[in-house]
């Protein structure tokens, strides 16, 4: 079948094609042993348990006294219980005798408690004279006391296979007596761009600098993924093969450029008879020629060559694909509330992806500034807290890489809809900052 005379006449809707490409992914198994100053972000391939308590020993939880509790019963204002006090830990050997009956040790909020006190007099509650410390006030045995293993016990599962981990995880590891963890390994992704006019410097008339590779490897390790990015291979069936074939022993390739329907959109084609195109035209604008086929059980995941419409479809298609691969979390994109400034058309049946712009205030010097809109009922009536407008930028074809450069995110509009209005609530997603 040559997947190019088909053109476009029916396209798969978003949902589906993640649908299928999903199924079509296999999350690799690979492993490695991490060092915890490099395992931000990393997601665990085993389970991690704590190796210690935390905290690893009884510790006075105020300023006071260490005592056995039993040496201050009936204490009170009247008739203090008096106890002999004696030299804290700090000041004594390194292995101090246990505390004796009567006898009392200061300690500060975190020391160690002593050998054999089992709990703590707040000292607002002592007075001293000399070597002696009144206490006017009774404690119940443990009062005043951080028992050890009171935040983490030894052999307590802290994390699960699957869970990324954070930087307060770290911490938490450290403390633990965890150095290292055993991890999953990065997905590798290679990015071919394709194209005879894309060149990387000083393009002369019809050439073109090549920047959707770049930017897509830029995404890949963002995403988690680690990129290698190759050079450009022009639009020749056996050189496109060869890059293919070569890359085959990494969990997903990507190629920019040549996914469409015209005489020199060979990709879907050599995908095609390596192996199988599962899905070639999606129901979505900007980008609809974006594809993806396995190849000997490695998804190929075919990018538009306009650079917005890559950027789209590498957010929507690759971005998932390292997801899944990885056994990452796939999380949702962080969205600002906004109004629009003004209407966006869409076609119906498919999504949109349209650009948008929080423009500074220049009425005002502070940079930041956001211009808000005011919801209001039917009779004009204020109703809830100001909204931020967002404007629809001006240039939005889908090979203009600076208005989605430029742009604070981007609306969706669903395939029910034939847009939005003017003065409309929507959702601008912060895709560009999302894992």
């Amino acid at each position: 079948m040559d997947v190019r005379e088909s053109g476009f006449k029916s396209v798969t809707r978003l949902g589906e094609a993640r649908d299928r490409l999903r199924e079509a992914l296999t999350p690799h198994d690979r492993t490695e042993t991490v060092p915890l100053s490099m395992a931000e972000d990393r997601v665990l391939a085993t389970a991690v348990t704590a190796r210690r308590h935390v905290p690893h020993y009884d510790r006075a939880a105020m300023d006071g006294f260490a005592v056995r509790a039993r040496d201050t019963f009936g204490a009170g204002d009247r008739s203090p219980a008096i106890l002999r006090e004696r030299a804290a830990p700090d000041e004594v050997d390194d292995d101090p005798p246990e505390i004796g009956p009567d006898e009392a040790v200061r300690v500060h909020t975190g020391s160690e408690l002593p050998p054999g006190a089992d709990a703590v007099v707040m000292v607002e509650h002592t007075d001293t004279h000399r070597d002696e410390v009144e206490v006017f006030d009774a404690v119940a045995e443990g009062e005043n006391v951080a028992p050890a293993g009171e935040d983490v016990e030894r052999d307590q599962v802290l994390y699960e296979p699957g869970h990324r981990l954070r930087p307060s995880d770290l911490g938490l590891c450290k403390s633990v007596g965890v150095d290292e963890v055993d991890c999953y390994q990065r997905p590798e992704v290679a990015i071919t761009p394709t194209g005879e006019e894309l060149v990387q410097r000083d393009p002369a008339p019809g050439e073109v600098i090549e920047t959707n590779g770049l930017t897509v490897a830029q995404y890949v390790e963002r995403w988690g993924g680690k990129a290698t990015y190759r050079n450009v291979v022009t639009d020749d069936e056996h050189a496109l093969r060869a890059a293919i074939e070569r890359d085959l022993v990494r969990d997903v390739i990507v190629t920019t450029g040549g996914s469409s329907v015209g005489e020199r959109d060979l990709i879907p084609e050599v995908v095609d008879e390596l192996g199988e195109v599962l899905v070639h035209g999606v129901a979505l604008k900007p980008g609809h020629p974006v594809g993806f086929g396995v190849v000997r059980d490695t998804p190929v995941i075919m990018l538009p060559g306009y650079p917005v419409a890559c950027i789209v479809n590498a957010v929507q298609f690759l971005r998932p694909a390292i997801k899944w691969s990885g056994h990452l979390p796939l999380g949702s994109h962080p969205t600002t509330e906004a109004v629009l400034g003004r209407k966006i058309k869409s076609e119906p049946g498919v999504r949109t992806f349209a650009r948008v712009q929080l423009e500074a205030d220049d009425d005002t010097d502070d940079p930041a500034a956001i211009p808000t809109s005011v919801l209001e009922d039917a009779e004009g009536e204020a109703i809830g807290a100001e909204l931020p407008t967002a404007e629809p930028t001006r240039a939005s074809g889908a090979g203009v890489l600076s208005s989605v450069a430029l742009a604070d995110g981007w609306v969706v509009v669903p395939e029910g809809r034939e847009g939005f209005a003017e003065g409309e609530r929507v959702a601008v997603q912060d895709w560009e900052w999302s894992a």
